[in-house]
This record gives structure tokens, C-alpha cells and sequence, in this order.
């Protein structure tokens, strides 16, 4: 059955090379076409717009990076959302606000379409192999219309729940831990840089002590060896973490590390880091000292 894919950049793209490899036809389109090239290479159909990927696809697959991007895809110019038939599904992979998530939906709804509320994690390698984590919340029969096309995307799937928008609050709350995490890890190693101590060593320690957390060993191994290529963007954890604790004020929660997360993330961004790796926390902390 022909899936459609808006959005193959790093997640999308690689989301349908897993895909292909898995003999899945798919139907391609991004705002950027040379993204599409190795895909069409693979035996993806590309087309120029949403509509010409969403028409006679069973399931469509948003992979942009905004509510805005998304609401474009889908309602348009030459939008998915009216290519598709009656019963089909769209898949929205962005992390966004609960509120967007639902909102969307309830547009879908109007046409006749599911919503599957689907974030996902890992990064572009584990979505290549399959074995990055899908965040689902939708109803159950849409859950099982699609269960062969999830988890052909992701070996990691959790089934949140059957309320459209409890994936994207999932997603808010495991993007603040990352992000708490990280910065904290710039925090302690530009401490040990201050003290006089070799960063090396420290991070030997700390990941093999108390202080470990996987994105710290990632994104400070990257720093310390001066690895500035961006895989993640300053940017997407300054709106993750935004959204993050926007999500929880209107739930009535206030914690005391949300808030000044994303403040440190925001000036990151504003201090010119936006386009840089999210690992260049640790350069920007640097300065701040």
C-alpha cells in the first residue's frame, strides 16, 4: 500500500530509506527537491507537492518541524489533507504543542481522516534501522489499520493512549529531561574547565559514575573534540523546551528546573548558536563565564 512522506530531511528522509529498503512504494515531497533525489534513486515517486504525495497514499507521514509547517502541508496550497480519501491517516511526526496536535486533528476529522500522534527519538540512524523510538497516541482502530506501517518504521513503539495529543505531551516531557540533562553537562565540564581539569577524564568519570546521562556522553564527547556539524539544532531544544513548559503551566505544573532550561536555551539561540549543534551549549556556557 503506498505511503506518502512531506518532509524528508534528516528523520523523513531517513524514515523513508528504512522504508524502501523494506519494500514499502512510497511517495515522496519536499520543500527542498534535491532531498528527494537519492530517494527517487531507491524507487521513491517524488512529487512537487503534498497533494501529488498524498494522492492514492493509504497513510501520509509529516515530517516537517513546526505546527505552521505542518497546517501548511496538510490545509495549503495544494495540501494532502484534500488528495486523500475517506478512512485513510495522517501521520504527524513533529513535535509540537498538544494543543497544535489536537487542533490539527480536529481539521483531519472534516475530511474524513485519522490522526495518528506519532513523535518520535533517536535521531536519523536509529529512524534507518528502524530502531527509533514512535511515540503513538490515536485511536485503536486507527492504531491497528496502521500497526504494520509503525512498526515497520520503529522497533521501540509505545502505545501512549487513544487521546490524540498525549504523544506530543510524551514527547515535551522526554525533550525537557534531555535537555536538563544537557545542559547541566555543559554546566559541570565548563565548572571542571574553570578548576583546571582535563574535560576528557572528567567525562571518563562521569559517565562511568553517577553523573552519566546519554545525551551529556554525546553531545560533550562532540564538543570537547571541537565537532561543530550540526545534527541537532540549538533551535529545535529552544522550541522543545518552550513548548515543554508551556504544555505544563496549562496542566497547572511549574517546576523549578523547566523555566530556567529554556531561558539558557533561548539565550543560546539569541547569542547566535541557533543553526549551530545543541552541543555547542558547552561554547556558549565558555563565554557565559
Amino acid at each position: 500500500m503506498p505511503v506518502g512522506i512531506v518532509g524528508v530531511g534528516n528523520m523523513g528522509g531517513a524514515i523513508a530509506a528504512n522504508l524502501l529498503a523494506r519494500g514499502w512504494p512510497l511517495r515522496v515531497c519536499d520543500i527542498d527537491a534535491s532531498k528527494c533525489r537519492a530517494l527517487e534513486d531507491a524507487g521513491a515517486m517524488v512529487f512537487a507537492d503534498p497533494a501529488g504525495a498524498a494522492a492514492q497514499s493509504v497513510v501520509v507521514i509529516v515530517c516537517v518541524v513546526s505546527a505552521a509547517q505542518a497546517n501548511d502541508v496538510l490545509f495549503g496550497a495544494k495540501g494532502a489533507a484534500g488528495a486523500m480519501q475517506r478512512g485513510q491517516a495522517v501521520m504527524l511526526c513533529p513535535t509540537m504543542s498538544p494543543q497544535d496536535v489536537q487542533n490539527i486533528a480536529q481539521r483531519l476529522q472534516a475530511f474524513g481522516l485519522g490522526a495518528i500522534d506519532a513523535p518520535m527519538s533517536g535521531g536519523p540512524a536509529k529512524a534507518r534501522d528502524g530502531s527509533m523510538s514512535l511515540m503513538v497516541a490515536c485511536e485503536q482502530s486507527v492504531f491497528e489499520r496502521q500497526a504494520a506501517l509503525i512498526q515497520a518504521m520503529s522497533s521501540k513503539v509505545f502505545r501512549i493512549s487513544e487521546r490524540v495529543g498525549d504523544g506530543a505531551r510524551t514527547k515535551l516531557v522526554n525533550n525537557l529531561a534531555a535537555a536538563v540533562n544537557l545542559l547541566g553537562a555543559a554546566e559541570v565540564l565548563a565548572m571542571a574547565e574553570h578548576m583546571g581539569l582535563p574535560l576528557e577524564s572528567t567525562l571518563d568519570v562521569i559517565e562511568q559514575s553517577s553523573g552519566q546521562s546519554w545525551i551529556g556522553s554525546d553531545r560533550m564527547r562532540r564538543a570537547i573534540a571541537g565537532d561543530d556539524a550540526p545534527r541537532a539544532h540549538m533551535a529545535l531544544l529552544e522550541k522543545d523546551t518552550r513548548l515543554a513548559v508551556d504544555a505544563g503551566l496549562q496542566a497547572g505544573f511549574k517546576g523549578p528546573l523547566g523555566a530556567l532550561t529554556r531561558d539558557a536555551f533561548s539565550a543560546a539561540s539569541a547569542a547566535g548558536f541557533d543553526r549551530h549543534d545543541d552541543a555547542a551549549l558547552l561554547r556558549w556556557l565558555r563565554r557565559q563565564a
